[in-house]
């Protein structure tokens, strides 16, 4: 029976009896256990925080099946799993992955992330608790240890796999599923295994920051998993762009070639990932949200550990009697949840439910009684600390981590203070006319964009024509519906649900708009369906007499009455490719005001230039009347 389709004698099993007697078996299973543990190696790569490069773990990954004559590793399991070996195998398996992880000198701060084969929970020959005893042996706490659950095998079927799987987390494994978004009833294992972490699979990853459907998916899923108190790992990351896109969605972790490549060399690897951290501090743009108060706003509530004996629980809820929960947390600091002091209750108030649950026989510890919280790393801007806080339900507020270790609390008295600061802010910058972002919200979003350098945006700058004459000749009241009527074009046609990105106003007849990471030919396209759009609908805020002529009479500047044509707008359109460097929004720029200029002389209205790169400053508030 060959293990694969590699024919040579070094590397088949060809020679193997067929498994047609219990000592053919035994021994056929004997050699192939036997070849696993001399010619399988594993590989790690690391997990680090997408932010800091800190490591967080390292995945273990199979290397060497093909010196058993299998085509891939999959290959491998299938065999395994069709002769009834898979648990024999991985229990073998599992051991060299966790005494080589054990040489890491910095094992201790890291976990050790191992695919588990679905298939495996309900193998006949499957055994609880094996992995415990091998853990032992090597000093490792089992909380170090995550057991990836792929998507890519059916599990709605295998009646034991929920038994199993809440079996791993009584004996404190974490769980994550692997290849989240490609497989079999993603949002079903993730409601019903309430895993630690999701790692969105490569497929969305790769091109991420040229795809804003791939983007509008990874963000989805981000923000439910915050809510559900979930950690997101990105794998696949293979270039700078992807990761900076990851990180601005709101990834925790980063997995793939662009961190490093998976190595068998122990020496290769790292605790910190130097290049992750400094693109961190490299990218000087600053959050778009105002005010930017989240730190002020964190509170220290001393957490639980998750090993705690139940008496130190309820010593905890005594001596704080205002308290009504405590962040709970693992051996290194990172958060699984909170506990409620309701949730004890019927034992606390019961006359022997305190001894009962002191008593260990029981099987109660502290983490039966963790309940998932939503998580924000620090660092994010406190509009999307906001968002996660609206998502969830009857929490009282948000646990904060930097470097997924638990650093404070947000509570819900202090979401609400951050919502009504962030509400004044707005209304404080908003157009009182059009309720558009006006001048400072604007300056933000250009030296944000301008900022970074990982990807293209492309800058807009409206300003009507011959708005004077006609806001004097039909007065104000008409004036501001022009305005008005602008503002609600630029919401139908630049609306968000066609872009990523921003519009605002400017003040009087300036608006301005931004898109991010957009085909600049797309835009412009966008830009003059706009124009066009608004002059034909302008033309029915005239007079018949003067929209038959074709203009109007009025004075001009100069006190000199002459003819002036119907109102229309001109854009000046500024691409800043990817990888240029801005300066601050103070400036304006003097291409920006040739682009202007060129436009009103146009007869399309629109002028286009693309920034050549280290030249681009900014475009600061103008106005004025045309």
């Amino acid at each position: 029976m060959s293990f694969g389709k590699d024919d040579t004698a070094a590397n088949r099993i060809g020679s193997l009896p067929l498994v047609t007697t219990p000592t053919g078996a035994e021994s056929t299973g004997a050699r192939f256990l036997s070849f696993l543990q001399e010619r399988i190696d594993y590989a790690y790569q690391p997990i680090v925080n997408i932010r800091t490069g800190s490591c967080y773990g390292f995945e273990a990954l199979l290397r060497g099946s093909e010196k058993m004559g299998f085509p891939s590793i999959q290959h491998l399991f299938d065999h395994a799993y069709q002769e009834n070996l898979l648990h024999k195998a991985d229990i073998l398996l599992r051991e060299k992955a966790i005494e080589k992880f054990s040489r890491l000198p910095f094992m201790r701060e890291n976990k050790l992330f191992f695919n588990l084969d679905p298939r495996l929970l309900e193998s006949p020959d499957y055994q609880p608790k094996q992995t415990l005893s091998v853990l032992e042996r090597y000093g490792i706490d089992p909380r170090s240890i995550c057991f990836e659950l792929t998507e890519r095998h059916d599990t709605s079927n295998i009646a034991d796999s929920m038994r199993i799987l809440k079996a791993y987390r009584a004996q404190s494994y974490r769980l994550a599923i692997d290849d989240f978004g490609t497989g079999f009833s993603g949002l079903k294992l993730l409601y019903d295994y309430q895993p630690d972490n999701i790692k969105i699979d490569r497929f969305f990853i790769t091109g991420i920051e040229r795809d804003p459907k791939k983007k509008l998916f990874v963000s989805t899923i981000v923000d439910l998993a915050h809510v559900l108190g979930i950690m997101v790992i990105a794998e696949g990351i293979e270039t700078e762009a992807e990761l900076i896109t990851c990180r601005d969605i709101g990834c925790d972790m980063a997995q793939g070639y662009f961190i490093a490549r998976p190595t068998t060399e122990l020496t290769a690897l790292q605790s910190r990932y130097e290049h992750v951290a400094q693109l961190t501090l490299n990218d000087r743009r600053k959050a778009r949200s105002t005010p930017r108060d989240t730190p002020q706003e964190i509170e220290f509530i001393q957490p639980l550990v998750v090993g705690a004996d139940m008496i130190e629980v309820f010593e905890a809820f005594r001596k704080n009697k205002d308290r009504t929960f405590f962040p709970v947390i693992d051996p290194q600091g990172e958060p699984l949840g909170i506990v409620r002091e309701e949730a004890l209750k019927d034992y606390i108030y019961s006359p022997y439910g305190r001894d009962l649950i002191h008593n260990r026989a029981y099987g109660k510890t502290l983490r039966d009684f963790v309940t998932p919280c939503p998580v924000a790393e620090a660092s994010e801007d406190t509009t999307k600390i906001l968002e996660i806080f609206a998502m969830a339900e009857n929490n009282e507020g948000i646990l904060i981590v930097a470097d997924q270790r638990y650093v404070g609390f947000l509570s819900t008295t202090s979401m609400l203070r951050l919502i009504n600061e962030k509400n004044i802010a707005v209304a404080r910058d908003q157009n009182p006319l059009t309720k558009l972002p006006g001048n400072n919200s604007i300056h933000a979003y250009i030296a944000d964009a301008l900022t970074g350098t990982e990807r293209a945006c492309t800058l807009v700058y409206f300003d009507f024509d011959n708005f004077k004459p006609f806001n004097d000749a039909y007065g104000f009241r008409q004036g501001d519906r022009a305005i008005l009527l602008f503002a609600e074009l630029m919401h139908k046609q630049l609306g968000r649900s066609r872009f990523d990105g921003f519009l605002g106003h400017i003040g009087g007849d300036d608006f301005f708009a931004a898109f991010d990471d957009r085909d600049a030919e797309e835009v412009t396209e966008w830009v003059r369906d706009l124009l066009a759009t608004f002059r034909q609908d302008i033309a029915s805020f005239y007079d018949p007499e003067a929209r038959e002529q074709g203009y109007i009479e009025a004075t001009d500047r100069q006190g000199e009455k002459r003819r002036f044509p119907l109102m229309g707008c001109s854009a000046a359109v500024l691409h800043v490719p990817a990888g240029t460097r801005g300066d601050t929004p103070d400036a304006v720029l003097d291409q920006v005001a040739k682009l202007k200029k060129q436009a009103k002389s146009d007869p399309s209205g629109l002028a286009f230039a693309s920034a050549p790169p280290q030249k681009i400053c900014a475009i600061a508030s103008g106005g004025g009347q045309s």
